[in-house]
C-alpha cells in the first residue's frame, strides 16, 4: 500500500452543470430488470417561506371575487354520488316556427307608417286632443282584445301574428283608407258626408282590413287551422282599425263640443259598440278560415275571402246607415244587439265543433297509449279543463301553470294532427314529435312528488 493512491482507483469527479440553485446529482438507477423502489427523500423540518414573485400592477388580479368576499374556513363536502345514472332533463323542443311568423321587415314598414300617421294626427288635431283620444281609445281596444282572448284561450295564436294583425288594422288599413279618401277628394271634390259614410267607408275600409287577414293567410298559413282562427284574426284587425279611428273621433268631439260631446261619442263608440269593426272584418276572416280548413290554395282563399268581404261591407253599411238615416237607439236595441248575440252564439257553435275535433284527434293518441281516456276528456272539453285546473291547484306548489301548458300543448297537438290528415302541413311530423315530448314532460311534472 502506498500513500499516493488506493488499491481501487475512484471515478473522477464531474461537477454538475451550473444551475440557479444547487441540485444534487441524481442517484445511479440500476437497469430496469433490477429496479427496486427507492425510499422517498426525507422532508426538511423547516422550509423557508416562498417569496412571491412581483407582478406589475397592470396585470395583478384580486385574490377574491370582490372586496366583500371572505375566505371560506369550512369547505362543505361534495354532493353524494347518485346511486344510478341521473340524466338531465333535456330542454323541451318547440314547434317549427316556419309558416307561423311574419317578417320583421313588415314591422319596419308599419313602424315608418306609424310615424307618418302620428305626425298627421298631431298636425290635424293637435297633440293634446290626440293624446286624450288615444287614451280613451284604449278602452274599447282592451274590451275587444279580452273578448278575443276568451275565444282563443286554449290555442293562442303566435304573439307576433297577433301584434301584426292589430298593427295592420291600426296603421296600414287606416293609412290606406286616408290616402283613398284624399285621392277621391282631389278627383271628385267634396262629397256628401252621409253617402260617404254608408257607401264609401264600408267598401274602402273593409277591403283594406280584409287584405290584412289575407296577408296573414299567405305569410303564416300554418296558423290558420279553421274558421275560428279566421274570426280571431279578422276581429284583431278590426279592433286595430277601430282604435285609430276612435282616436280621431274622440279628438274631434273634444275640439268641437268639449267634454260633453266627447262623453257622448265615447259612450256610443267605446262602450255601446266596441265590437262593431271586429264583427265586420270577422266575416271576411271566417270565410278565409273555412277555405284554410279545406286546404285551399291562395287563389281559393282569395275567392272565399271576397265572399266574406261582401257580407262585411253590407253589415258595415247597415250599421253606419242606422246611425245616419234612422233612430240609432231603436235599431240598436231591436237589431244590433240581437245581431251581436247571434254573432256570439255562432262563435260558441264553432268552438264546440272545434272541441269535438280536438277530442277526436286526441282519442287517436289515447288509442296509441299517449293519453288516457280520462285525460282526453280533461284536455278537450271546457268542463274537463276546469276540473283539471282545480285539481292542479291542490297539488304541492299550485301546479296550475303546468296544467295550462299541458292543455295548450295538447290542443295544439290535435290541430297539428288535423293538418297532417288534411295533407297541408309539411312540418306536421316535427311539430307532433315536439308536442308529444312537451305533453309527456308536463304530465310527469304534474304527477311528481
Amino acid at each position: 500500500m502506498t500513500s499516493g493512491g488506493s488499491e481501487h482507483p475512484q471515478q473522477p469527479y464531474t461537477p454538475p452543470p451550473p444551475q440557479p440553485q444547487y441540485t444534487p446529482p441524481a442517484p445511479q438507477v440500476p437497469p430496469p430488470a433490477h429496479r427496486v423502489p427507492q425510499p422517498a427523500p426525507p422532508q426538511p423540518l423547516y422550509a423557508p417561506p416562498q417569496q412571491p414573485q412581483y407582478t406589475p400592477a397592470a396585470f395583478a388580479r384580486p385574490v377574491y371575487a370582490s372586496a366583500l368576499a371572505q375566505p371560506a374556513v369550512y369547505t362543505p363536502p361534495s354532493a353524494p354520488a347518485a346511486p344510478s345514472p341521473a340524466p338531465a332533463i333535456p330542454e323541451l323542443p318547440m314547434p317549427v316556427k316556419k309558416g307561423r311568423t311574419v317578417s320583421i321587415w313588415l314591422f319596419a314598414v308599419l313602424g315608418f307608417l306609424l310615424i307618418a300617421l302620428a305626425g298627421y294626427f298631431v298636425w290635424a288635431l293637435g297633440s293634446a286632443a290626440s293624446v286624450i283620444g288615444l287614451v280613451l281609445a284604449l278602452v274599447p281596444l282592451s274590451i275587444v282584445f279580452f273578448g278575443v282572448r276568451l275565444i282563443d284561450r286554449w290555442e293562442p295564436e303566435p304573439k307576433r301574428i297577433v301584434f301584426f294583425a292589430i298593427a295592420w288594422g291600426a296603421i296600414a288599413a287606416v293609412g290606406l283608407t286616408l290616402l283613398v279618401d284624399v285621392g277621391l277628394t282631389v278627383l271628385f271634390g267634396a262629397r256628401d258626408v252621409d253617402a260617404s259614410a254608408v257607401l264609401q267607408a264600408p267598401i274602402v275600409e273593409e277591403v283594406f282590413k280584409g287584405l290584412g287577414v289575407f296577408l296573414i293567410f299567405l305569410m303564416a298559413r300554418r296558423t290558420f287551422d279553421g274558421p275560428v282562427d279566421g274570426i280571431v284574426y279578422g276581429a284583431l284587425v278590426g279592433a286595430g282599425f277601430a282604435f285609430t279611428e276612435n282616436i280621431q273621433y274622440f279628438a274631434i268631439s273634444l275640439i268641437e263640443g268639449g267634454g260633453e260631446q266627447l262623453t257622448v261619442t265615447f259612450v256610443l263608440r267605446g262602450l255601446m259598440s266596441p265590437f262593431a269593426h271586429a264583427m265586420f272584418t270577422a266575416l271576411t276572416g271566417f270565410a278565409i278560415g273555412l277555405a284554410a280548413r279545406r286546404g285551399a290554395s291562395a287563389g281559393g282563399a282569395l275567392g272565399a275571402g271576397a265572399v266574406g268581404l261582401v257580407g262585411a261591407i253590407l253589415l258595415h253599411g247597415f250599421w253606419n246607415g242606422s246611425a245616419t238615416f234612422a233612430n240609432f237607439f231603436l235599431l240598436y236595441v231591436t237589431l244590433q244587439i240581437p245581431l251581436f248575440i247571434g254573432f256570439v252564439l255562432g262563435i260558441v257553435a264553432l268552438k264546440r265543433e272545434e272541441a269535438r275535433l280536438t277530442r277526436e284527434r286526441l282519442s287517436e293518441y289515447a288509442a296509441a297509449g299517449w293519453f288516457t281516456p280520462q285525460e282526453v276528456d280533461m284536455l278537450a272539453t271546457p268542463a274537463g279543463r276546469k276540473v283539471g285546473l282545480r285539481w292542479a291547484a291542490t297539488l304541492r306548489g299550485d301546479r296550475r301553470p303546468i296544467m295550462r301548458g299541458f292543455i295548450k300543448d295538447a290542443t295544439a297537438l290535435a290541430a297539428v294532427r288535423q293538418r297532417a290528415i288534411a295533407g297541408r302541413d309539411v312540418h306536421a311530423a316535427e311539430d307532433e314529435r315536439a308536442l308529444l315530448m312537451r305533453t309527456r314532460a308536463a304530465r310527469a311534472a304534474l304527477l311528481a312528488y
